[in-house]
This record gives C-alpha cells, sequence and structure tokens, in this order.
C-alpha cells in the first residue's frame, strides 16, 4: 500500500524544484523572517537613511577636503584641512556672514514667539468667527516662500512699494527698506515674522488644549487675576510646548534661504549675506566646491549644535 501511495505522487517537474521542496523553502524563508524579524523590517529603513542623508553627509565631508571646481575633467585636489584654515583665520566675510544669520535667526524667531504666543492666547478663548479668523491667519504658513518674497519685494520697493505710500499717508519720511544697509536685516525678518508666526500660534494652540483644568481653578478660587493666571500657571505649563516650537522655528530661521535670495540676494552689498546665501555664492558662482562643502560642514555643525543646546534647556527645565 505504502508504494501504491508513493507511485500516486506527482513526479517533480524536470529543471525546477518540487512542490514538497517549494514549500520547503517558504518554510526556511518564513521562519528567518520569525528570527530577525528587526533586522527583516529595519534594513530597508536604514538603507534608505544611508543613501538620502549619511551619503551625501559623508560626500560633503570629503569634498570639504579637497580644492575642486566641479568640472568633470579635473579631478578634485586633497589638501586636507587648509579650507576650514581658511574659513576660520583669513575669510572676514565668513564671519560676517555668521554674525548675519544669528542676527537675523535671534531677531526674527524672538518676535515670532512673542507673537505666536500672545495670539494663541487670545484664540484659545471662545468668541464669534473663531474658526474663520483662526483659518485665515493660518494662510501665510501654508502659502509659497518665494511667491511670498515677491510680493515683499514689490512692497519694499522704495518708489512704487505699498509701504512707502502708508508711510507718507501717515506723515511719515519714506524709506529705502532693503536698499538701506541698516535696515535689510529687520525688513528680512519682518517677512519671515509675517510668514511663520502662525506656526508658533498653532503648536501653542495644541499645547493650550492639552493643559490640564486643576491649576485654573485653583487659581480662580484663590482670586488670581488673568495676568498672574498666564505669568505663574500658564506660562509654566507651555514652556516645553514653547521650546519645540521655538527649536523648529530655530533650525528654520538658521537655513533660511529663499526669501533673502529672491528679495536681496545678499546686498545691498552684503548687509544681508547670511551663511546660507554666502554657502550658495562660492558654490555656484565662485565654483568652489570644496570650500563651499567646508562652509556647509561648519554650517551643520552650527544648527545642530544650537538645536542640541535649546533642547536640553528644555529637559532643564523640566
Amino acid at each position: 500500500m505504502a508504494t501504491a501511495a508513493q507511485e500516486r505522487i506527482e513526479p517533480a517537474t524536470p529543471g525546477g524544484p518540487s512542490r514538497t521542496s517549494g514549500k520547503s523553502a517558504g518554510r526556511r524563508i518564513g521562519e528567518f523572517v520569525d528570527r530577525n524579524v528587526v533586522a527583516v523590517f529595519m534594513t530597508p529603513a536604514i538603507i534608505f537613511v544611508f543613501v538620502m542623508m549619511i551619503f551625501p553627509v559623508l560626500f560633503t565631508l570629503y569634498v570639504s577636503l579637497h580644492e575642486w571646481g566641479g568640472g568633470a575633467n579635473v579631478n578634485p585636489r586633497f589638501i586636507g584641512l587648509s579650507n576650514f584654515t581658511a574659513l576660520f583665520s583669513q575669510d572676514p566675510r565668513f564671519w560676517a556672514a555668521f554674525r548675519r544669520t544669528f542676527y537675523f535667526t535671534a531677531l526674527a524667531v524672538s518676535v515670532e514667539t512673542v507673537l505666536g504666543v500672545a495670539i494663541a492666547v487670545l484664540l484659545n478663548r471662545e468668541f464669534l468667527g473663531k474658526g474663520l479668523l483662526r483659518t485665515v491667519f493660518l494662510f501665510p504658513m501654508i502659502a509659497t516662500p518665494v511667491a511670498i518674497a515677491l510680493v515683499w519685494r514689490l512692497m519694499y520697493e522704495p518708489s512704487l512699494g505699498i509701504l512707502n505710500d502708508l508711510l507718507g499717508a501717515v506723515g511719515l519720511p519714506m524709506s529705502l527698506w532693503v536698499a538701506d544697509q541698516s535696515l535689510v536685516i529687520p525688513a528680512l525678518a519682518l517677512v519671515d515674522v509675517w510668514e511663520w508666526t502662525p506656526l508658533i500660534t498653532l503648536i501653542t494652540l495644541a499645547g493650550l488644549s492639552a493643559l490640564p483644568n486643576d491649576p485654573f481653578e485653583a487659581a480662580a478660587i484663590d482670586g488670581a487675576s488673568r495676568w498672574q493666571t498666564f505669568w505663574h500657571i500658564t506660562l509654566p505649563l507651555l514652556r516645553p510646548v514653547i521650546v519645540v516650537a521655538v527649536a523648529f522655528r530655530l533650525i528654520d530661521a538658521l537655513k533660511t534661504f529663499d526669501i533673502i535670495y529672491v528679495i536681496t540676494q545678499g546686498g545691498p552689498g552684503f548687509a544681508s549675506e547670511t551663511l546660507n546665501i554666502y554657502v550658495y555664492t562660492q558654490s555656484f558662482q565662485y565654483q568652489n566646491l570644496g570650500y563651499a562643502a567646508s562652509l556647509l560642514i561648519v554650517f551643520f555643525a552650527i544648527v545642530v549644535g544650537s538645536a542640541v543646546l535649546l533642547l536640553r534647556f528644555r529637559k532643564a527645565g523640566e
């Protein structure tokens, strides 16, 4: 009987695996996945991160150690740390761009934080048209930065811009705005404030909606005023949320390129040339890719260091 049953089993297809061996191969694959489930599912993500993020950083570091103009017929020439040495000791333009970057960032982010928190507190109350006002208020954040920069560039135009028309209407002298070296950074910061204050407001509103009611009820029973309640209860409870919002804006403001390049291209002169603009100039105007790569490495370290310090400040306050 056993022999007859074996004879009824279909023979294996010539040149291919049998049905039994196919099942065993699938079973082996399944067992391998079960034993290494973490590695199997994480490997594609790790490969993607390496290709899309780590490799560009490593390549930039490689280029920063070379002198290279980007030509296909000229190989990069290894010069070690000479680019970094020249950057820190022989390039006053770098230090000027460094100061302008932090001046722009500090001015824009500080004003955005104060306005964003204040507006969020106001929008957290119930009033007629609250939903419509909140939707309209978020429009600047949705618009394309380049389009916003073009509109503000027209508004800042000294002879035809609407801002000078408004100044003239109230009897104030006209201004050169972004054509004035002393006003160009505050004028650019104003554009950034107009565009990104809604982000601080949105994050703060989410934090306000998650606050517990007990401290506020206790403050009302004790007779605390609205200002006392805000300063001693609302603000301390919102501190972690505000720090996270400031960290997001700090990283983004340090890297601001679009509005500065579209409105001034780093001018007048070099008065609005931040680190991002300087990197672009070295790369695409001077074709000095090795030096630009060293700038990018330093700039990357500055952005990461600033974010880490801010998040450590958040943890220290918890």
